[in-house]
């Protein structure tokens, strides 16, 4: 006899890494200022500066092309800080943070040539 599932709710994963933690890359990325960013925040490089922003679909300035994903809280509210991004690897959908205008869809192929995969 089989037993019966129920649904008792939902679950959401809350950690960034959907894969294994030794299949990600991270390296360190300037964060340009005026920005306080969660974890899980899909970068963009602004060409110019090659510092890292929140990406925006609207933006022209190499930024609206997703690279990277934070692998950590910044606060650079009061200038550019140095953090560490993950260049590569297998991420939770619903722990992502997307600047506007973006969404899963029209950031994934970008992320996926880079090595980073959502799941």
């Amino acid at each position: 006899m089989h037993a019966q599932l129920k649904t008792e709710g939902s679950y959401q994963p809350t950690a960034i890494l959907a894969g294994d933690a030794s299949d990600a890359l991270v390296r360190k990325v300037i964060i340009a200022a005026g920005q306080v960013l969660k974890e899980g925040a899909v970068l963009g490089i602004v060409t110019a500066s090659k510092k890292a922003v929140l990406s925006t679909a609207a933006a022209t300035d190499g930024s609206q092309s997703p690279d990277q994903i934070l692998a950590c809280d910044v606060d650079a509210s009061a200038g550019d800080v140095e953090a560490m991004a993950y260049w590569t690897g297998t991420f939770n959908t619903p722990a992502l943070t997307l600047g506007a205008g973006h969404t899963v869809d029209s950031v994934l192929q970008t992320l996926r040539g880079k090595g980073i995969y959502l799941a």
